[in-house]
């Protein structure tokens, strides 16, 4: 997220309820939008946050499987870094595709299709994902060529 401010994006954390969020680090965060108040046609793509908390909810939710997913058909970025996949499989837009994810998920992209690499950093047009916090800079590396382009 600061990554993208830095680089003069405009961001909005989006998030299913109004509470405040506690990032992995103690920052807290507040989110700027609810999913049920955005269309997928007012952004240029979606990065979906890593953990294991966050994308095992998000996953669950359809709004958030609909707003991936519509991201993904119009050809927009769909990031997704450590188990973030979960929300890829959920979404079904993982299969035939490259993509990588936290090791211990490697089964399940496995399963749901993914052609699975084990790098920093693995694009498939506009699906870039990673594998961990310490990818970041690789991941966002790819992310702002892809926006820039």
């Amino acid at each position: 997220m600061y990554r993208l401010i830095e680089a003069g994006y405009e961001i909005e954390l989006i998030s299913l309820h109004r509470r405040e969020i506690i990032g992995k680090h103690g920052y807290p965060l507040k989110p700027h939008k609810l999913i049920k108040e955005v269309t997928p046609d007012d952004y240029d793509g979606v990065i979906i946050p890593g953990g294991t908390k966050n994308p095992d909810y998000l996953r669950r939710e359809p709004d958030i499987l609909n707003f991936v997913s519509k991201i993904n058909r119009q050809g927009k970025l769909v990031g997704a870094v450590c188990h973030a996949g979960w929300v890829l499989i959920s979404a079904k837009i993982i299969k035939d595709r490259k993509a990588t994810a936290y090791f211990a998920i490697k089964d399940d992209m496995i399963n749901a299709g993914a052609n699975f690499e084990d790098n920093e950093v693995v694009i498939d047009n506009n699906l870039i994902t990673s594998r961990m916090p310490a990818d970041l800079p690789e991941f966002m590396k790819a992310v702002l060529k892809f926006l820039k382009n």
